[in-house]
This record gives structure tokens, sequence and C-alpha cells, in this order.
């Protein structure tokens, strides 16, 4: 599992915080794909794929070098896949 924000501190290169921030987002789009294959009717289908395109295109648009946006970011993904996870 990512490490959550709070477990990175300033010692932490921003470096490896866009890698965890790139890995987070990926794990929801992946979840967040397998939603759209697998839903039972085209209207669904769209809106998970939707999902995924607008997570995809915050993953490309963060700026590797903003610290803050990338912490952001991570929080955002991280609660938008435990909710998944979590079946709400």
């Amino acid at each position: 599992m990512s490490e959550t924000p709070r477990s990175l501190d300033e010692h932490t290169p921003t470096t490896i915080v866009y890698d965890i921030a790139v890995e987070n987002a990926n794990e929801l789009i992946a979840l967040l794909a397998h939603r759209s294959n697998t839903a039972a009717d085209p209207a669904t289908r769209e809106a998970w794929w939707q999902r995924v395109l607008a997570v995809r295109d915050a993953r490309r648009a963060v700026d590797p070098l903003d610290r803050q946006a990338l912490l952001d970011q991570i929080s955002l993904w991280k609660t938008e896949t435990e909710t998944l996870k979590a079946g709400r």
C-alpha cells in the first residue's frame, strides 16, 4: 500500500512524493476502469470511464515539482480509492 501524506515529511524527496502520487493515481484508475468494464449498462459504463479520464488528466496536470499539490492529490486519490474498495 502506498504511503499517505502524513507519513511523508520534509526530508522525503519531491521525486519520491511524485512517484507515490502517480502510483496512487494509477491504482485509482485501475479500479475505475474495472468498474467501467463491468458496468451493467452503457450509461454507467460511460460515467465510470469519464472518471478514469478525469483522474488521468489530473495526474498529467499536477506539477511534479509542486510538493503541496502532489500531497493534495495523494490525499484525494487515496480517499477515493478507499471509498471504492469499501464499496461505497
